[in-house]
């Protein structure tokens, strides 16, 4: 199956969409970094952006649905440049702003479309179109790029808060990613309209458990990778080393995404699954027992081997045998969910911090979202291809 693609040899797309998703992932999940600084530079309260973080992402999951039509209807290569333009010019305009809801609209609307229509979803329907069932080590590939935007992006942020302040910060960071659209938009291929096999449209009913499990994981990811930083500072950490902590539970999540390539061709999804879970389980209970603020580093660590990995090892379930034409209808349920609930545990999160002065409450609830996603993970029925 080539998916109607042509211009570009189907193995290289992997490595395009690690290159988008290092764009994608790495604005999005850097302004955890900026909450800090932000607070001082732009008078804007921790509240107001905690708040601003759950909208942009329930944004992002709303708009699952619509971004899904467009990826059937236009292609996944229209759909990924116009969403990294979106997010990029997003950091454009957050240097610019001088108002707080100006700040917040920005954060939240160019911010939440662009990752809505740049993230997991666009690349897993680029890679599912040419690789079809066979796709799980092209998405694995290609979700190193999440690990590695969370890698520089972090970095490169508080390196430059020094020298060139917040909003420079912003510019620059957007510049980059604007920059990298622009060479994406040259070297990807054209999309090709794609025909549709006969048969009644899919669904995602079958597959409900992973649904579920898709939803506390990301219910637990995204509070804790974006709050992190804020709960090291709370702990006693500069700036500029809770800053870091993303960066090294991305280096340890693009470890594992990598080896999750090979991985992947011995074992199931599933069981790689509840092995990542078990991890994280270890590390939300190191949050939650263990004194001292240089226990973080240990948390940071096995919490990213078992962060972002998930994502790609979920859907190469959730894409199997669907049809190329309707892929992006189909899977965006499963993104509909994950933002919804990573919207709704950013809130959580935000309340029983100002309720405790702790995060570790949260952490407690992230641990019984992790056992029953590893429960949820069960051997389901394979769909038959389809062929086109």
């Amino acid at each position: 199956m080539n998916g109607g693609m042509t211009g570009m040899p189907r193995e290289h797309l992997a490595w395009a969409g690690l290159a988008a998703m290092t764009v994608s992932f790495g604005l999005n999940f850097t302004m955890g970094v900026f909450f800090a600084p932000t607070v001082a530079e732009y008078g804007i309260s921790a509240t107001a952006l905690a708040v601003a973080a759950a909208a942009g992402t329930a944004i992002t999951g709303l708009a699952q649905h619509g971004i899904g039509s467009l990826l059937d209807r236009f292609g996944p290569k229209l759909v990924l440049i116009g969403g990294l333009t979106l997010i990029s010019s997003s950091y454009l305009v957050l240097a610019d702003v001088t108002r707080t809801w100006q700040f917040v609209a920005a954060y939240m609307v160019l911010g939440g479309l662009g990752f809505a229509s740049s993230a997991t979803l666009t690349v897993t329907t680029l890679l599912g179109r040419a690789h079809g069932s066979n796709a799980g080590p092209a998405m694995a590939r290609a979700a190193i790029g999440i690990n590695v935007g969370q890698l520089i992006a972090p970095w490169l942020a508080t390196t430059l808060f020094g020298p060139v302040g917040v909003r420079g910060t912003f510019a620059i960071l957007g510049a980059i990613g604007l920059a990298v659209t622009a060479v994406l938009a040259v070297v990807l291929p054209a999309d090709q309209r794609v025909a549709t096999s006969a048969g009644a449209a899919q669904s995602l009913a079958d597959q409900w458990k992973v649904l579920v499990g898709l939803g506390l994981h990301a219910a637990t990811l995204y509070a804790v990778v974006l709050m992190l930083p804020k709960h090291a500072v709370e702990q006693g950490w500069t700036v500029t080393g809770a800053g870091r902590l993303v960066a090294l539970a991305a280096l340890a999540a693009g470890v594992t995404s990598a080896a999750m390539v090979r991985l992947l061709r011995q074992h199931s999804p599933e069981t790689l699954l509840r092995a990542l879970y078990s991890v994280r389980l270890v590390a939300l209970l190191a949050a939650m027992f263990v004194p001292g603020p240089q226990v973080l580093v240990v948390v940071a660590v096995l919490f990213g081997i078992a962060s972002f990995p998930v994502i790609p090892l979920t859907m190469a379930i959730l894409s199997r045998g669907l049809d190329p034409a309707r892929m992006g209808r189909t899977l965006a349920p499963a993104w509909v969910t994950h933002q919804l609930a990573a919207a709704a545990g950013l809130g959580v999160a935000t309340v029983v911090h100002a309720l405790t002065d702790s995060y570790r409450g949260y952490f407690a609830l992230g641990a019984m979202f992790t056992i029953a996603a590893a429960l949820l993970i069960t051997p389901v029925r394979h769909r038959e291809p389809v062929t086109v």
